[in-house]
């Protein structure tokens, strides 16, 4: 979760935009599931006293921002991957995930990747389920992003922007996906968010390799 503040309250808050909700329950109904606070290192205890099976790291923030939420993510990306369990990430969440993975960010431009929309391609030798067309409309929501020359050790391209930036990438060995844009923030569930998020967690025919 991202960690803000309240107009008028000086703590800091974990907070996690409403859209979530409806998007988990139009994409994966049967999963009950549950935010994570930000602890830091201890992060790994919440996962396993609430015997939580997979991850999904949410965008919102650049990487160095907020300290605690990104040791909470560095602490829970780790342990999903020692222990073989999915991990999904979103935005920022593929961002930690190129960088954990040895990967740099580099500044892309602003007028076709912040508050736009522009086009991905799919790329089609995959083992990920692609839409039929090959290029789809995404939103765009960051500053930093992914180059194919820069990718972490054992990332692999799923989808390419315009401009050559990797907007959707796996692990080869691990079950680890990641988007650069927002399927959360869709005015209606897309069906290529849809299936590759239940094919990553194993669920019905979307999830046959």
């Amino acid at each position: 979760m991202r960690i803000t503040k309240a107009n008028g309250y000086e703590e800091p808050r974990d907070s996690l935009a409403q859209d979530w909700a409806q998007f988990m329950s139009a994409s994966l109904p049967e999963v009950a599931w549950m935010s994570v606070p930000n602890t830091g290192s201890t992060a790994a205890s919440v996962v396993e006293d609430w015997r939580l099976d997979a991850l999904i790291l949410t965008g919102g923030d650049d990487i160095g921002e907020t300290p605690l939420r990104d040791e909470t993510e560095r602490t829970l990306l780790h342990h999903f991957i020692d222990n073989g369990m999915p991990v999904f990430g979103v935005c920022r969440g593929m961002q930690l995930i190129q960088s954990e993975f040895g990967g740099n960010l580099r500044p892309c431009s602003r007028d076709e990747h912040v508050a736009s929309r522009h086009e991905v391609e799919f790329r089609s030798a995959s083992p990920w389920p692609t839409p039929n067309q090959g290029a789809v409309s995404v939103n765009s929501f960051h500053t930093m992003a992914v180059h194919p020359d820069d990718l972490g050790e054992g990332l692999i391209p799923l989808a390419i922007s315009a401009d050559g930036y990797v907007e959707a990438l796996y692990a080869s060995d691990i079950p680890l996906l990641a988007v650069m844009w927002h399927p959360e923030r869709e005015a209606s569930l897309r069906e290529h968010d849809r299936s590759l998020l239940r094919r990553l967690f194993g669920f019905g025919e979307d999830a046959e390799l």
